[in-house]
């Protein structure tokens, strides 16, 4: 069924759209975007720790326990485009406080769950609901921020994304150690309530487009896109290697992703030829916007093949304890922390693509040296190469994010911002399929897999820089 709704077209006037919030209304909207974005990603990492006693507690094996975290992560997924496309049509201030609500209630009702059928259920609609904070989290920046100042905010929103990712495990075992695990998603309440009241005041509104006759909201592209994520996310579920996760079933793996891809062929097929395209070909046409999507997806496919890798390369080769890994590894993300103020006040002195290119280059020399580390190597040798990487990310990753966003007309910030969770979550995807496909090959536990798999995520690395520094002979696209 094939519901037909008003497109967007280009504002004419978008000229005399207001540049910014004034300081005071700023502060307020940057904090529900911080907290708002802050608490969707923590219940993306949250969870794991707790799997066991709640599998535990509602007599489910584990197996049936892990779509306590897949339900959440596929919901995301599959509905980024589609309401980041209702935001660019409806409001993204609309979008994003609905989203938090359906966030804010669904917690309560994993609080108040006494089965796993109904905790996953609500783990379903809760990962829906940080669709919504998630799908037009950028777009809302680009309207609180001026333009002279846009940098600072999307190297906020890194930084805000980074801790909390840092954060998830731990921020588990605070609460673990003094309550049972409903607890995980009783704090998401109150905060939740306090982002909304906040938020009804201080989000901006988006002007609204004139419309395009003829161009419909397909139900259709809505299920194929649907369809096309689901699968490629359950085909790597199956191999196993999401999440550096145990042995899959690896025939079904490929025979689900390849499904995906065949859903995915035909779906995109359909995109070309629409005006407001569902998942957004049209700004994929920009140059800038397009070598911006390459670099992110190859940026993030080494990420992956990195953190997949070095679990196993610590703990099986040079017999890091599991303690001593993770704290080894979190020097990454805490390299991407201490970065995003720095790389916030160097946007817009310095082209993106530039900063992107030395980043990149930097992520790219990191990998390479943990590939080449020695035999027996000390702590502080394996510290600094991980900040080194962490540095790195985290020069390429703001100013990327910022090209990607103020490349696309205003009328489709929110498409923009989709495609940055689409890009990071379709460069993760790839990056595990590399590792199933390294680990197939060679061994993950003598240490020649994750060897390879670091060369390869170095050389992806590259890859992203090379497309980042080309973004340097293309002129920018016209003023939206």
């Amino acid at each position: 069924m094939t519901a037909t709704l008003p497109a967007v077209a280009k504002l004419d006037h978008d000229a005399a759209v207001p540049d910014g919030l004034p300081t005071p209304q700023r502060g307020r909207a940057m904090a529900v975007i911080i907290l708002g974005i802050a608490v969707a990603v923590l219940d993306g990492t949250i969870m794991n720790l707790a799997l066991p006693s709640i599998a535990r507690e509602l007599g489910a094996s584990a197996s049936h326990a892990i779509w306590v975290v897949n339900a959440y992560q596929i919901a995301i997924l599959v509905m980024l485009l589609p309401l980041a496309s209702l935001g660019d049509l409806f409001g993204y201030r609309r979008i994003y406080l609905l989203g938090m609500g359906l966030f804010t209630v669904s917690s309560l009702a994993a609080v108040l769950s006494n089965s796993m059928g109904t905790l996953i259920a609500a783990r379903t609609l809760q990962g829906l609901g940080a669709a919504g904070i998630m799908s037009v989290n950028a777009a809302l920046v680009r309207l609180i921020y001026p333009s002279s100042q846009l940098g600072r905010g999307m190297a906020i929103n890194s930084m805000v994304v980074a801790t909390a990712s840092v954060a998830g495990p731990s921020v588990a075992a605070s609460i673990l150690s003094v309550a049972s695990w409903p607890w995980l998603f009783a704090f998401n309440v109150p905060l939740g309530l306090v982002v909304l009241a906040i938020g009804l005041r201080a989000l901006p509104s988006n002007q609204r487009a004139a419309a395009v006759p003829g161009t419909r909201f397909s139900a259709v592209d809505v299920l194929l896109n649907i369809l096309m994520f689901s699968l490629v996310f359950l085909g790597v579920d199956r191999l196993g290697v999401r999440e550096g996760g145990a042995t899959g079933t690896p025939a079904m793996g490929w025979a689900l992703l390849g499904a995906g891809l065949a859903v995915g062929f035909v779906y995109l097929r359909r995109q070309r030829t629409m005006v407001l395209p569902l998942f957004p070909v049209d700004l994929l046409r920009i140059p800038v916007f397009a070598l911006s999507m390459g670099t992110s997806v190859a940026a993030f496919t080494a990420q992956m093949l990195s953190y997949i890798a070095l679990p196993f390369l610590l703990l099986d080769v040079y017999g890091r304890t599991h303690l001593q890994a993770g704290l080894l590894i979190t020097a990454w993300p805490l390299a991407i922390v201490v970065m995003a103020p720095i790389v916030g006040r160097l946007i817009g002195r310095y082209p993106d693509g530039l900063l992107g290119g030395i980043g990149l280059g930097l992520l790219a020399c990191g990998l390479a040296l943990l590939a080449a580390l020695p035999a027996h190597p000390g702590d502080l040798d394996i510290a600094w190469r991980m900040a080194l990487c962490g540095v790195g990310f985290g020069l390429f990753q703001s100013p990327n994010n910022h090209t990607i966003v103020t490349s696309a007309p205003r009328h489709r910030s929110g498409a923009a911002s989709g495609m940055l969770g689409t890009a990071r979550l379709t460069g993760q995807t790839l990056g595990a399929v590399v590792v199933a496909a390294v680990f197939s090959l060679w061994t993950p536990h003598d240490g020649r897999g994750p060897v390879i798999a670091l060369v390869l995520a170095a050389s992806c690395a590259a890859l992203a820089g090379i497309c980042s520094s080309l973004r340097l002979r293309v002129p920018p696209p016209a003023s939206h």
